[in-house]
């Protein structure tokens, strides 16, 4: 792909001065390439010679971007994992970016590693469920909150908003179908997991391997039951069996996770029926029906 340019020069020009305040030396946007993956912000590689940095672009992106380098530091506690260090956040020219440390990442590698690396992030310990500050799964505003209860937090904090939101957005059909089993999720959780640090997004395109370790970006990060992850990255394929096995060799399955498997993806099909729309509302109403009749 040819060279490209940041423009207008003074998001540039902003840009290169936060690398340089952060990082030192000389730094100038001399050649700037789009990356894929993105599906909300606008993903750059930005480079003066043999410095890289991964940029993001969005307009009125600073509170998600301020949530995503949070996060980011907050997975940085797991010495198992390569996660992008923050570079720098800020705004110019109408448009909030933030700077990232550039990984060569690809999409392969020891999937058995990347189980090890998110069961040793799982088991940092936190003292309660929740997390300092709201933030975003996606584009969608994520409550956080502190909490001694997990089914009360999965229910206000979770849940809940989304089906608050699906109604806003042409299905309020999906809160009804919701309550009986809003009404009995301590008895279908049926287990009390002690606060782990989670991701909170871990679809395959938010994992990666860099320098032959696992690499995790893109959070959504809380304190949480860590099945939560695992469900997420059922839901949508691209985790191998070695990558499941792995993890289980560390933290083996607990009864009645494949229950709590669907509860934990519903509020992620939820989710993306309010980004997307489409066919997940239907998805939402089949997965809500299993779980009542699982717990008839």
């Amino acid at each position: 792909m040819p060279p490209s340019s940041v423009q207008p020069p003074e998001l540039a020009a902003a840009i290169a001065a936060a690398v340089v305040a952060a990082d030192g030396g000389r730094f100038a946007v001399r050649d700037a390439r789009p990356v894929g993956g993105g599906c909300i912000s606008r993903n750059l590689c930005v480079a003066d010679g043999g410095r890289r940095y991964f940029v993001k672009l969005d307009r009125d992106a600073g509170e998600r971007f301020a949530a995503e380098a949070d996060g980011l530091a907050a997975l940085a506690r797991c010495d198992a994992l390569l996660v992008p260090r923050v570079v720098a956040q800020g705004n110019a020219a109408g448009a909030d970016f933030l700077v990232l440390d550039w990984l060569e990442l690809t999409p392969d590698g020891d999937d058995a590693a990347l189980g090890e690396a998110l069961a040793a992030l799982h088991a940092i310990a936190c003292p309660r469920f929740g997390w300092g500050r709201d933030n975003f799964i996606g584009a969608t505003p994520q409550p956080n909150g502190w909490h001694d209860d997990w089914p009360a937090f999965f229910a206000d904090r979770r849940l809940r908003p989304q089906l608050a939101l699906a109604a806003r957005n042409g299905a309020p059909q999906l809160a009804a179908q919701a309550a009986p089993l809003l009404a009995r999720l301590p008895q279908l959780l049926g287990h009390a997991p002690q606060p782990a640090l989670v991701h909170g997004d871990l679809w395959r395109g938010n994992a990666g391997f860099a320098h032959g370790r696992p690499a995790l970006f893109d959070p959504a990060v809380y304190a949480g039951d860590g099945e939560t992850d695992l469900a997420m990255a059922a839901l949508f394929g691209g985790f191998s069996p070695r990558f499941f096995a792995a993890y289980r060799a560390r933290h083996p399955a607990p009864p009645g996770h494949d229950t709590r498997q669907r509860l934990y993806q519903l509020y992620h099909v939820l989710n993306h029926f309010n980004l997307f729309g489409g066919g997940y509302a239907r998805q939402a109403d089949v997965l809500m029906a299993n779980l009542i009749a699982a717990g008839d």
